[in-house]
């Protein structure tokens, strides 16, 4: 089994520790900073080996350099973004495949937030990091890319079991209800699930991971039905 740290930074940033037992290593996902996953990863005993990177925002990738030195870890990151992350030593994209371990990830290419954002998916252990693509009832600005390429990585996350734990990056849950309770008033599984995300919030709690099943019958984003639709929502939540 692998075992999965949250390890929240910045001001709504998590940085992921992901640790396999029988082989000892350990990866970080998408590190922000390191002075804080460097401490999580020692509190714990978890040497870190690896760090996988998502995309190139410095949110995401500012801690590389200094992990590096402290661990001598591997570097692995969007190889169509690899101008923009000098740290990275290994270079992976669509159909590439990286592992912890016997446990073996996925590379998906998922461009919209940006040109060369990927996805890493561990099918048989039922987890995928997401990075800044799709969140808890929300998906990532499309800064780089165009709504039909988010619409095309919506539909490629909701045909994954509903039981694939997701592993996104920012704490954006609240803010993401507020705007799906708008776009759909008679959803009652969106109204359900806000309650208890502002109970969660209220008591300091995070509200991620999430699961597939759970973004399919909340998430207006992966519901829209076509990408014209989506470049609708995605605008409205831009200003909303």
């Amino acid at each position: 089994m692998l075992e999965v740290a949250r390890i929240p930074v910045l001001n709504d940033n998590y940085v992921w520790l992901m640790h396999d037992g029988a082989s000892g290593e350990t990866v970080v996902v998408d590190p922000s900073v390191a002075e804080p996953v460097l401490a999580a990863a020692a509190e714990r005993g978890w040497p870190i080996s690896q760090i996988w990177n998502t995309h190139w925002h410095p949110d995401h990738t500012g801690g590389n350099a200094e992990i590096k030195a402290a661990t001598g870890c591997m570097i692995t990151g969007p190889g169509a973004e690899a101008a923009k992350i000098p740290t990275l030593d290994r270079l992976v994209g669509e159909g590439d495949y990286v592992a912890i371990g016997a446990h073996a990830a996925k590379v998906m290419a998922v461009p919209a937030h940006t040109a060369g954002h990927i996805a890493y998916h561990l099918a048989d252990d039922e987890i995928i990091f997401v990075g800044d693509t799709l969140f808890a009832m929300g998906c990532g600005r499309l800064f780089e890319g165009t709504a039909a390429q988010m619409f095309s990585n919506m539909a490629r996350f909701a045909a994954l079991p509903d039981d694939t734990a997701v592993y996104c990056a920012h704490e954006y849950t609240q803010s993401n209800g507020r705007f799906a309770l708008v776009a759909e008033p008679d959803n009652d599984a969106i109204r359900q699930r806000m309650g208890d995300v502002d109970a969660a919030r209220a008591a300091g709690k995070a509200t991620v991971p999430t699961s597939i099943g759970l973004e399919r019958a909340t998430n207006v984003f992966m519901r829209a039905g076509d990408a014209e639709t989506l470049a609708s929502l995605r605008a409205a939540k831009d200003a909303f």
